[in-house]
C-alpha cells in the first residue's frame, strides 16, 4: 500500500526529558514516509541535536503553542501535517492509522483517541465543538473510522496532541491563530477547517498516551497555576466565532464552568480553598484581555518548505514479555536487550494483588504495564477481577495488540 508523506510537528518548551521520551517513541512508528519536526527552546534543541537523528529542528522559546506550530509548519514538506504534544507517547501504528483516511480526497482533518496517564483509560474520545467553545461528546464506532461533515459553527474537534491536516489546507487558512496561546487553538482551527467544506475523521485506533506534564500554567496533576490565558482565549474565541453573543452572559457561564472545575479540584485535595478566588480573578482578568485584543486577520502562509527529510522508520517485530513482580528486574533487562535489537517490546509485570494497572513508555524504549492479577485496568472495570496469571496476561495482550504488535 502506498503511504502518504507525513510531517510530524512536536512543540516543546522547558520539558526536555519529556521531549526526548516522545522522540524515542516516534522512532518506533511503522509509517515509512515520516519526517519529524521539533520546535523547542534552546536547551532542548541542544539535547535533540545530540541524538544525531535526521530531525528538522526549529529553535523557538515563546510561551505560545500556536506560533510555535506555525514555525514548524514553515519547514514541513509532507502532504499531511500531524501534531503531537511533547508529554505524549504514540503507539507504533499511530501515524499510519491517522493518515490512512486521507486517501479520501474529501478529507481535510483527522483526529485520534487519547489515553490518560495510566496509559489504558480514555482521556479524550471523539467530540465536536460549537461556536461558543463548548465540547459535545460524540458516540462513534470504537473500531472503524467515522467521517463527518461540519460547519463553521459546529465541527469535529481536533485533539491538539493527536491530529493531522492536509498541509495545503493549513497554509490556505493561515495556520494556527497565534492569539490562542495554548487554549482553544485546536477548536478554532477545527471550525475554520470545517468551514472550507469536506470531511473530518475520528480514528479510534490512532492512539497516543497523554501525560499532562507540568508547565508554567499548570501542575502535573492538572491543577492550574493561572487561568489568565484560558480567559483571554475564551473571550477571543467568542468574538471570532460567535460575534453576536452576549459577552457579559458568556463571561458568567464560562466563569461558572471554571469555578466548578476549581471546586472539584479542591474537593480532591489539589487546591487550598484560599486559592480559588485568585484563580477565578485571573480568569476574569484574562477575559478582559481577550475582549481588548485586536482581531488577527488570518491570511495564507507561503509554501516555502525545504525538502522532505525522512526518519529511519519501518515496520518492526513485536515481542511480549510477561512475568511476576518479583521478576521485574529480569524482565526489564530482557526488554532492554530486545528494544536495542529494534523490536517493539511490551512488558506485562503482574503481582498477586488488586492493584490498578498502569502502562508507560520507559526510557529504555519499551512499554511496561504494571498491576495486580486481580486489579482493574480501565477505569470503568470492576475493582476486583477473578483471574489467573496466564489468563490475565492473555486478556491484556489481546487489548494491547489492537494498536501495537506483540508477536
Amino acid at each position: 500500500m502506498t503511504q502518504t508523506p507525513v510531517s510530524l510537528i512536536v512543540v516543546s518548551r522547558h520539558r526536555t526529558a519529556a521531549l526526548l521520551r516522545a522522540i524515542r517513541a516516534v522512532q518506533l512508528q511503522d509509517h515509512l514516509l515520516l519526517e519529524l519536526i521539533v520546535v523547542a527552546d534552546p536547551a532542548a534543541a541542544v539535547a535533540v541535536q545530540a541524538l544525531d537523528l535526521p530531525i528538522k529542528l526549529v529553535v523557538f522559546d515563546q510561551p505560545n503553542i500556536s506560533a510555535a506550530r506555525n514555525a514548524g509548519m514553515a519547514v514541513a514538506a509532507g502532504e499531511i501535517v500531524a501534531f503531537l504534544d511533547d508529554d505524549a507517547v504514540p503507539e507504533p501504528t499511530w501515524i499510519s492509522r491517522l493518515s490512512a483516511p486521507f486517501a479520501n480526497a474529501a478529507l481535510r482533518m483527522a483526529t485520534g483517541f487519547v489515553r490518560g496517564r495510566n496509559g489504558i483509560s480514555d482521556q479524550w474520545c471523539a467530540c465536536d465543538v460549537d461556536q461558543f467553545g463548548w465540547d459535545h461528546p460524540l458516540q462513534v464506532d470504537r473500531i472503524a473510522t467515522t467521517r463527518l461533515a461540519g460547519t463553521g459553527a459546529r465541527a469535529l474537534k481536533a485533539q491538539g496532541t493527536n491530529c493531522a491536516f492536509r498541509r495545503l489546507d493549513l497554509l490556505q487558512l493561515g495556520g494556527f491563530d497565534a492569539a490562542f496561546r495554548f487554549y482553544l487553538d485546536d477548536a478554532d482551527l477545527s471550525l475554520r477547517m470545517a468551514a472550507l467544506g469536506g470531511l473530518s475523521a475520528a480514528v479510534p485506533d490512532a492512539v497516543v498516551q497523554h501525560g499532562f506534564a507540568a508547565s508554567v500554567r499548570r501542575r502535573a496533576d492538572r491543577v492550574p497555576l493561572s487561568l489568565r490565558d484560558i480567559g483571554a482565549s475564551s473571550a477571543y474565541f467568542l468574538r471570532r466565532h460567535a460575534p453576536g453573543a452576549d459577552l457579559v452572559a458568556a463571561l458568567q457561564t464560562h466563569g461558572q464552568a471554571q469555578w466548578a472545575r476549581l471546586i472539584s479540584q479542591m474537593v480532591q485535595g489539589g487546591l487550598e480553598p484560599r486559592a480559588l478566588a485568585p484563580l477565578l480573578a485571573s480568569f476574569e482578568a484574562g477575559w478582559a484581555m481577550g475582549l481588548a485584543q485586536p482581531m488577527q486577520a488570518m491570511t495564507p502562509l507561503p509554501d516555502t518548505a525545504p525538502a522532505f527529510v525522512a526518519m529511519p522508520t519501518n515496520a518492526r517485530d513485536g515481542v511480549l514479555i510477561a512475568g511476576r513482580i518479583w521478576q521485574r528486574r529480569a524482565l526489564q533487562r530482557r526488554a532492554g536487550v530486545e528494544a536495542a535489537l529494534g523490536k517493539i517490546v511490551t512488558v506485562i509485570c503482574l503481582s498477586p494483588t488488586t492493584w490498578y494497572h498502569h502502562q508507560s513508555f520507559e526510557s529504555g524504549g519499551y512499554w511496561m504495564q504494571r498491576g495486580g492479577i486481580y486489579g482493574k485496568a480501565a477505569r470503568d472495570q470492576a475493582p476486583l477481577r477473578i483471574s489467573m496469571f496466564a489468563r490475565r496476561v492473555q486478556e491484556e495482550a489481546a487489548r494491547i495488540a489492537k494498536t501495537r504488535p506483540i508477536g
